[in-house]
This record gives structure tokens, sequence and C-alpha cells, in this order.
């Protein structure tokens, strides 16, 4: 029997889809790039430590990009400038943690060169974090559409911003934190900019 885990593809992911993608790391893991492209997920939005709390930073995608479209064909939107946003956001909540300066030039391309679809600009950030991470996950995709994988681990629907998880992550220095608290589980960079080096051992 076949042991393992399916994952979608995130934007930014939270801590806890690192978590699981360890988890399995010795086991199969799927992502799924042929799922009907979902609204209002973590796939094109992430959650950072902003100056006032929690702040959500979306990727605009085509209008068009309904319900049943295959997620690989969704097409990012430039129509607003927010690559320059997300980027603004990033600096503003992150400038004077103590790892930023580290990552930054990883990061950088991302909020400066154009990506068509989603997807690909997902899985390269999937691929940038992996490597700042050095963590060694080896994946593969779907090859077509299943709604259920009964041999698998499904994350597609329970890594969500609208579902409370069940993950609960040890605290770690976060810059905003005296004046909100502890705030868990938001996006990796978070982890990353505050721990850097030690944000695998963190996971």
């Amino acid at each position: 029997m076949e042991s393992g885990a399916i994952f979608p593809l995130l934007y930014l992911p939270p801590i806890e889809f690192f978590k699981e993608l360890l988890n399995f790391k010795n086991d199969t893991i799927l992502i799924d790039k042929n799922e009907h492209f979902p609204k209002q997920t973590y796939r094109n939005r992430a959650s950072i430590y902003g100056a006032n709390g929690a702040l959500s930073i979306t990727v605009p995608v085509v209008k068009g990009a309904k319900l049943h479209t295959c997620v690989k064909d969704v097409k990012i939107s430039y129509d607003a400038n927010w690559q320059r946003i997300h980027w603004m956001s990033l600096q503003a909540s992150y400038r004077s943690s103590a790892y930023f300066e580290f990552y930054e030039d990883a990061f950088a391309p991302f909020y400066h060169h154009r990506y068509n679809f989603l997807f690909d600009y997902n899985l390269e950030l999937l691929q940038t974090i992996l490597k700042l991470l050095k963590l060694d996950v080896t994946y593969s995709f779907t090859e077509s559409y299943q709604a259920e994988y009964p041999q698998l681990k499904d994350f597609r629907s329970s890594i969500h911003p609208k579902i409370s998880s069940d993950y609960q992550p040890k605290k770690y220095y976060q810059v905003f934190e005296d004046k909100y608290n502890f705030i868990p589980n938001l996006s990796i960079v978070d982890l990353l900019f505050n721990q850097g080096p030690q944000a695998v051992k963190y996971l």
C-alpha cells in the first residue's frame, strides 16, 4: 500500500505546509497541478506579520479563472502593480528582522520579473524556499485531476486561511510581537526572515 501525501501549490506557503512536507519527505509527495482553482485560498495569497498585525497579500489572477479552471492554467493579472505592493509590504514588515537582508536577493526577482502563470510562479518560489531552508524534498506532479486519493494524506483543502488548523507551532521571535503577541502559522518567510538558518531546526 502506497503511503504519502498530496499538496496544493501555494504562494509563500504557511509554516504548516513545510512541516507537513518534512513529515512525508521519505514517502510519496504529489503536488496537484490539475485541480480546479479554488478562490480565496493560499494558492494566491499569503499571511505575513505587518506593523498592524497579520497582513494578507494576494496575487491577483486574470478574471475568468473560475471554479473549474485548471490551476496550472490560471494566469496572473498585472492590471494593478501588485508586485510593487507585495515587495513594499515585505520590506516594511521585515526590514528590521535579523535575516531579511540575508535573503533579500533571493526573493527580489519574484517582485520584478513577470510570470504568466500562477503555478509557474509558485513553483519557482517553492524551489527557492526549499533551497534556502536546505530541505531535500522530492516531489512529483499529478497527471490528471482526481477528487480523492485514498492512499494519500490530502492537504488540498485542509491548509486553508479560513479553516482552523490542528498544527500547534512553537513560538519564535517575531518583529512586532511586542505589539500583537505571537501570531502562529504565518508564511514561511516570517520564519525565514526572523530565524534565518535556524528555521529548518524549528521545522
